[in-house]
Order: C-alpha cells, then structure tokens, then sequence
C-alpha cells in the first residue's frame, strides 16, 4: 500500500490534476480557521487552568531581581530564539517607565556553545555557563517544546544544587522536564509544536508583565543606580 507523502496528506487539495481556483481557495481559508480556532483554543486551556502557576513563577522571579538575582534562559531551536527573546524583554523593557532587568541569554555565545560541544559534549553547554556565572539566588529559564532537551535537564539539575530556581516551559506531556522538580513547570498540553510556542510566547510576556508589577513598589528610581549586589561581574 503506498503511502501518501506528507504534504499530500496534510494538503491533499493542493495536489493532482488540475485545480478549481475557488475550491483551493476556500480550503486554504478552511485551513487558517482550524489552525486560528486550535491556537485559541490552547490558549484559553492553558490560562484557564495554570493562571496560578503563572503568578507563582512570576513571584519566584521578582524575589530573584529583589534580591539582587538574574535570569538566565536557555533553549534549542525555536526555543533559543524564545530565550533570546525573554532575555531582551528584561534587559531592555519596551514600556516607558518599566526598570532594565539583568538578564542572560545562555544561548548567545557561539564560541562558548561550540567550544564546550566540541570539548566535551552538547549536554554540557548550559552547565559550563550557569557554573561560570550562576549564584545562589539567581533564576533560570528554560523552554523545551518536548520537555526532553538533554542539556537544558542537566542545567536545571546543576541549577537546584547551587540554588538557583527554576522555571521551565514545556509542551505535549512535559517529558522529562515535567517529571524533574523544578519549582515551576509551566506545560503547555498539546502536541502541535506551533501552538505551543504561540503560547510560550504569551506565557514569558506576561512573566515579564507580573514581574515589573510585583516590583512596582520597591522599583529603583528612574536614574539611580542598582543596588551593589546586581553590579557584580560575570
């Protein structure tokens, strides 16, 4: 029995003899209402069910900045660029008013990423980082769609013996990640990868929104310098 390729299957009217232009055209917006209505629908689940889990994260992470902490993220990728992205979010705030956050992308160094891959494995190159950098008290941030990313779970691990907390965000079951102990696992339950990043995103942005709010009544000054502690080098 031959099996249709994968494309074909998911877009049988995309292939064939020739083609209805109307036809096409109406499957095609058929395709975009189901994939708007699934997104939705993920989205209201997921808010539906975690928004405590969220407001919890979001106090872990503004007691790391109160005290003087920073956030490190990590992820593979979709998921570096979604690290990448929170990192800039804090580091460099878009709402007037709100306070730049120390943050660090643990996917942005090339040569560190490559160097440690080559010497002495991938698993390793979020270890290297946060042993280098990381202090009792910071935060850590890793995002996995499966929640089996090797190297982020070795991180995570290496993070609770320093003490530094843990927030990971996962898809599908939640993999390993889910079953690993981090103070806050926030699960995204579906199995398109797609949707779960579109979350992902919303989730990370409304972290940075809770924290700037929590902080609000001990944010530093407009114009005054941080605290000594959030100067130290890294």
């Amino acid at each position: 029995m031959n099996e249709q390729p994968p494309l074909q299957a998911l877009y049988p009217f995309l292939h064939g003899g020739a083609k209805d232009r109307a036809s096409e055209n109406a499957a095609l917006l058929e395709s975009v209402r189901q994939k708007a209505n699934h997104h939705a629908d993920v989205f209201r689940r997921f808010f539906a069910a975690n928004g405590q889990v969220v407001v919890d994260a979001a106090a872990t992470l503004a007691t790391a900045y109160r005290n003087g902490g920073t956030l490190f993220t990590m992820g593979n990728g979709g998921s570096s660029c979604d690290a990448a992205h929170v990192a800039v979010e804090f580091l460099h705030p878009v709402t007037a008013g709100r306070q730049a956050l120390g943050a660090v992308n643990l996917v942005n160094d090339t040569a560190m990423l490559s160097a440690v891959g080559n010497d002495v494995g991938f698993g390793h190159v979020f270890v290297r980082q946060l042993l280098a950098q990381g202090r009792k008290g910071d935060c850590l941030m890793g995002i996995s769609t499966s929640g089996n990313s090797a190297n982020l779970l070795r991180a995570f691990s290496t993070a609770g013996e320093m003490g530094i907390a843990t927030i990971g965000l996962a898809g599908g079951t939640g993999g390993e990640m889910a079953r690993a102990g981090l103070d806050h696992c926030l699960l995204v339950p579906d199995d398109s990868i797609h949707r779960v990043q579109e979350v992902h995103v919303a989730i990370y942005h409304i972290l940075w929104d809770l924290v700037h709010t929590l902080l609000a009544d001990g944010r530093w000054a407009a114009g005054l310098e941080r605290p000594e502690r959030l100067e130290r080098q890294r």
